[in-house]
């Protein structure tokens, strides 16, 4: 899979260093990954929750921070589209 949106991801480095190790297994994983459905992340991520609109929640750091990407099967991309916390999430719209 091709990511996009990844200064997002290193914005969030910076300011949650804790959060780096994870971000950066969770980076080589997808770029590795050939992701042609849901269940295809479901098989390795379990704790990710599938939304409407192709969104995928992923768990980060031991469910610590909360990453929201859309995935564009056809095409072989995820685009970031947010991660923080999850209060920040609660005050999100999707």
């Amino acid at each position: 899979m091709r990511i996009l949106g990844l200064l997002l991801l290193d914005e969030f480095k910076k300011a949650h260093a804790d959060a780096r190790g994870s971000l950066d297994a969770w980076q080589r994983e997808v770029d590795d990954a050939e992701w042609l459905t849901p269940q295809d992340i479901k098989q390795h991520h379990r704790s990710a929750d599938l939304l409407a609109d192709n969104r995928v929640i992923f768990n980060i750091k031991g469910n610590s921070y909360w990453l929201v990407v859309k995935v564009r099967y056809q095409n072989g991309l995820v685009v970031v589209e947010w991660v923080g916390t999850h209060a920040e999430y609660d005050r999100k719209r999707f």
